[in-house]
């Protein structure tokens, strides 16, 4: 207030004019009323009545407005409202509109941009359907259409339950069969006028209306997302699940289709250096090319120069473009075994940015100096335009170093592929020395058919080509890093956390019934856990140490602040390596451009580390959801594979155990299912936390994490990409660990036993 009356030149106490009214009201953001402006004027009581009036002729004239015995300024929002979240803006942030509008009197209801604070907890973030209060304020960007920010008080109501499903017809209507593995075999009733013109098979958004207790839930379709007639549109599942923007809109195709190529104008020319790339077989864009040579300075005997060259992304999306926040809504590409949802248009990912052979490219490069013993002496950033001389594969790269090469490896062979493993040689003596965590835990990857269904699962062999191009482009990641953080410039790290305390102490205790011990005191490195893996190599706990330490590791992330890469054990890394497919790396490639001066396209002045802080957090939550709806998609499509086979028996390995039950994950496929503690032996099992255990409260029958058992597959949800399986194996015996129930828990039980193999039902 006595800001207010400053600006105003109001020294004085006295009765103040209608514009002075209006202007106080408008500059408040608390609450507004007769005494707070009696307070802010130096009125009187001998005042009030004159005060009154005013106050209401500016009501009565529509130039304020009463709401709840405060004054707004008519066709302004209060510093607190009730709103309603109807959707997302492009950059994917909530828009709200006020619950209380008078349209008519004040024309549309403002929209409000809902902040959500990084540290909230789910139970406090907002969705779209979703009532909350809001404590807003006017943005001080005039060029912004919406005038409002709001902060989250306090969710009022959620929005009614939302469920995705396939649509089965029936007589009376239809049924809806969620795709949620929890919800896997617990149907909704839909009636016949509230199907939505669903046909059977449809991929449909339905709200649950009623869930008493007797009969089955009852909802209506809301909205119609597609149909699975064929497993080729499994992903479509995860895709509108997890919410994945899979459709470019008018105005971003239009931008990628008006990108034209970049020439060597303010660029150095890089097209004689043979770069080439080695990607799999089956890749689609190509962003990534190396080469490597003998260094000529007699001041650095055995040691390489490495050329990285990477698509330059940055050239064509430019910061506030179209491109740009669509890039950041997506946040990465998402993989599905039957397509791909790239994080730009195919003009800019496979045409443009992608390195083809014999086509001119602009490109970022790293040119980066090695010793002998493979650590990096010095390195630079070039912005250029190159040519790429070859697209290789990762086999076809080994094939011709181990002496099958052909035609295109045969004229590569002395020039580009021999010095690249030379180099690589190099790099690996100073990975040994650095000591990375070294897990050993093969992928699984799924072949489809044309049809697209599942042809067959493999295990695709790790070869000396993919550890070549995963150094050369850590190597690039580490330059990036220490250019930016030497030059003061702003940037997205990529970090990983060291394990935490409460996730060490249960390793420790799991490890401890192996008979391996995990240090107490000093400081926590990843050769620490090395020699664990090296000491179980080859034994038959060897995939079940590599599960549990992998468990213990914290997840990688973004971030603006440093606190280095545990796994890698790196004091700064960034990733600069695949713009085309991670906005990350865009950010870093935008930052690497302002800070070396290579162009006016660079990271804009205002992206601080507070603005970039935010933009870490929201690229970490789209890679955690694209890792989600990958892993969904590949157990329904297993789970699809598999159903044709219910009374099978498979060989595989415990990969869960909990309270409810075992989880396993089948060698042939990788599929994981799951067995219900109930159905297991005929007795009551416990589950022992520290020993990673279900044991038989009488017999001491014991069922831990890693043993191998034999089980056979009692039903497949496709839908919900759940297995369920029966145990075939016998428990180990380990009288030490036997533990006798209580007689109530064993009169509790009785009913439940039943020999092992026999699912009830």
């Amino acid at each position: 207030m006595e800001e207010f009356l400053a600006a105003h030149n109001r020294p004085q106490p006295g009765l103040p004019s209608k514009d002075d009214l209006l202007a106080f009201v408008s500059s408040q953001s608390g609450k507004v009323g007769t005494r707070e402006i009696a307070r802010a004027f130096g009125l009187k009581n001998a005042d009030g009545a004159a005060l009154k009036t005013m106050l209401r002729e500016l009501t009565d004239d529509g130039r304020l407005e009463r709401r709840r015995k405060k004054l707004h300024h008519a066709g302004t929002l209060p510093a607190v409202v009730l709103a309603d979240i109807t959707g997302r803006d492009a950059d994917g942030e909530l828009i709200a509109v006020p619950t209380e509008w008078d349209s008519q009197e004040h024309g549309e209801a403002p929209k409000i941009r809902v902040h959500v604070p990084r540290k909230a907890k789910p139970a406090e973030i907002p969705g779209v359907g979703d009532r909350a209060l809001l404590k807003t304020e006017e943005t001080a960007d005039e060029d912004d259409a919406i005038r409002y920010r709001g902060r989250v008080i306090k969710l009022v109501e959620r929005a009614k339950q939302r469920v995705l499903g396939i649509f089965r017809a029936v007589a009376e209507g239809g049924r809806l069969v969620p795709i949620d593995k929890k919800n896997a075999g617990r149907e909704l009733t839909i009636a016949p006028h509230h199907t939505g013109g669903a046909q059977d098979g449809d991929f449909v958004a339905v709200e649950v209306e009623k869930s008493g207790r007797f009969g089955l839930p009852v909802a209506h379709v809301k909205e119609r997302l597609g149909s699975l007639a064929s497993e080729k549109a499994v992903s479509l599942i995860a895709i509108h699940a997890h919410g994945i923007p899979h459709v470019f809109g008018k105005e971003v195709l239009h931008e990628a289709e008006r990108a034209r190529p970049a020439t060597l104008e303010g660029r150095e020319d890089w097209r004689e250096v043979p770069l080439v790339t080695i990607d799999p077989a089956d890749a689609k864009d190509h962003d990534d090319a190396v080469f490597a040579r003998v260094d000529t300075d007699v001041t650095n005997p055995g040691g390489f120069i490495i050329d990285v060259a990477i698509a330059d992304v940055a050239h064509y999306v430019r910061p506030g473009s179209a491109l740009e926040r669509e890039a950041l809504a997506r946040g990465n590409s998402t993989y599905f075994p039957d397509r791909v949802v790239p994080m730009l248009p195919e003009r800019i990912s496979n045409d443009l940015c992608s390195l083809r052979p014999g086509e001119d490219r602009a490109a970022l490069a790293a040119r980066m100096v090695i010793g002998a013993d493979g650590r990096k002496r010095s390195h630079a950033f070039h912005r250029v335009l190159m040519r790429s001389f070859a697209r290789l594969t990762y086999a076809q790269a080994q094939d011709a170093v181990d002496g099958r090469p052909d035609g295109v490896t045969e004229p590569l062979l002395a020039l580009v592929l021999r010095p690249l493993y030379a180099a690589y040689a190099a790099l690996k003596r100073a990975r040994e020395e650095r000591g990375p965590l070294d897990l050993d835990l093969p992928e699984r990857k799924i072949l489809l058919k044309p049809d697209g269904t599942i042809d067959r699962v493999v295990t695709p062999q790790r070869l000396d080509a993919h550890r070549l191009i995963e150094e050369f482009m850590i190597l690039a990641n580490v330059a990036a890093a220490e250019t930016l953080e030497r030059t003061r410039t702003p940037l997205v790290y990529r970090v990983h956390d060291e394990p935490s305390v409460e996730k060490l102490h249960a390793l420790r205790e799991f490890l401890a019934t192996l008979d391996i011990s995990l240090p107490k005191a000093g400081a926590l490195r990843p050769e620490q856990f090395n020699r664990i893996l090296e000491r179980v190599k080859g034994g038959d706990n060897e995939t079940l140490v590599n599960e549990v330490v992998l468990r213990s590791q914290s997840q990688a992330e973004y971030a603006a602040e440093n606190y280095g890469h545990f796994g890698l054990n790196l004091r700064r890394y960034a990733h600069f390596t695949s713009p085309i497919r991670r906005y990350a790396d865009l950010i870093v490639h935008r930052a690497l451009i302002r800070a070396l001066k290579l162009g006016d396209d660079g990271l804009p002045d205002d992206a601080d580390p507070a603005a970039l802080a935010e933009i870490g957090a929201r690229i970490s939550a789209t890679e955690r959801r694209s890792m989600a709806a990958e892993r969904e998609t590949a157990d329904r499509l297993i789970a699809h594979f598999l159903a044709d086979r219910i009374g099978a028996t498979f060989e595989g390995r415990i990969s869960g155990a909990t309270r409810a039950g075992l989880f396993v994950k089948l060698d042939e496929t990788g599929a994981d299912g799951f067995i219900p503690a109930r159905t297991i032996g005929d007795e009551y099992f416990r589950f022992h936390e520290d020993k990673r255990a279900l044991i038989g409260d009488r017999s001491g029958e014991t069922y831990r994490l890693g043993d191998r058992v034999s089980v056979r597959l009692a039903e497949a949800a496709p839908v919900a990409g759940a297995l369920r399986f029966e145990i075939l194996s016998g428990g180990r015996r380990d009288a030490g660990a036997r533990h006798r129930g209580r007689p109530q828990d064993d009169r509790a039980r009785r009913s439940e036993r039943r020999p092992r193999g026999r699912a009830r039902r």
